[in-house]
């Protein structure tokens, strides 16, 4: 099998962060206090954010909730909050109930990331492929080839990005028997790092970022799976490299989407996100900015 590397090099234009226009209540893009609903599989990559981001502008408290993201998506109809993040653009059905509400939304891709397959390094199947993923998933391959053990698959909650993800990766309507929930992707890792049978379902983001401790703690007990469209062509790690040019199988995006004033608060946090800083955080997370230019650059070794 060829060695593949790709390295991403990203230059990132200046983006105006914010206006200096005041809303009824004193909020501006720089000052205030909002709520943000946020799709826990992202909570590494914001909570970094959320303090870069209150560091430049001391006036400014942004209070984020970690909630699944079917749990958001519910909240965010009832018109009591403003500003949500979740792993997909809204479909026109929703957008158009919102417009009966007299919701008037506006969305950002930020990001793109994946989800990452782990399991416990005392098992050596660490390759597999789109296909092995979903037999699995639908309870059609319940053992592992090697360790000639039960597959037990883990996920962080129901009706989270993950949830939706692995539902509709496989065309389901329900989940079987062997695959269950715990409470978030952290509590996915540990199981994983106790329970060497164990396929779990996280957020490349938990453990994406080597410069942070936490990501790097992660790591440290669990085997990150390589994955393969068709098991013809070569494994891949989600790496920001293999996920931009979509080697990497198991992609997916970060939106933001927001109908607060485009001059409050709400606004201003996600024009930081889309802005020069913030797309630096996202490439520093080793995900892939969404508004940064991207120069690929593949090197072979036969």
């Amino acid at each position: 099998m060829k060695n593949k590397l790709k390295i991403v090099f990203a230059s990132i234009g200046i983006i105006a962060v914010s206006a200096c226009t005041t809303t009824g209540n004193g909020e501006t893009h720089k000052k205030g206090k909002v709520e943000f609903l946020i799709e826990e599989s992202f909570k590494p990559l914001f909570e970094t954010s959320i303090d870069t981001f209150e560091g430049q502008f001391p006036k400014a408290s942004i209070e984020a909730s970690y909630l699944a993201e079917g749990e958001i998506i519910e909240k965010f109809y009832t018109g009591k909050y403003k500003a949500i993040c979740i792993s997909r653009e809204l479909t026109k059905k929703e957008i158009a109930d919102l417009k009966k509400k007299q919701i008037e939304v506006r969305s950002d891709k930020i990001a793109v990331e994946g989800v990452a397959l782990i399991v416990n390094p005392a098992n050596q199947d660490s390759l597999i492929t789109v296909d092995e993923l979903k037999r699995i998933l639908t309870g059609k391959d319940t053992v592992w080839p090697q360790l000639k053990t039960k597959i037990n698959v883990v996920f962080d909650q129901e009706n989270s990005a993950n949830f939706y993800y692995l539902k509709e990766l496989c065309n389901l309507k329900k989940l079987p028997v062997n695959v269950f929930a715990v409470n978030g992707n952290e509590e996915v890792i540990n199981y994983v790092k106790k329970n060497k049978s164990a396929l779990g379902i996280i957020g490349v983001n938990w453990i994406s970022d080597a410069d942070d401790f936490d990501a790097l703690a992660f790591l440290d007990g669990i085997t990150v799976m390589s994955v393969s469209v068709d098991g013809k062509k070569d494994y891949y790690k989600p790496y920001a490299g293999y996920l931009y040019s979509q080697d990497y199988a198991l992609s997916r995006e970060i939106w933001m989407i927001n109908y607060g004033s485009k001059s409050g608060l709400h606004a201003g946090f996600v024009n930081f996100m889309v802005g020069e800083k913030g797309q630096l955080i996202v490439s520093k997370s080793a995900l892939v900015p969404a508004k940064a230019p991207v120069r690929l650059i593949q090197l072979q070794e036969e």
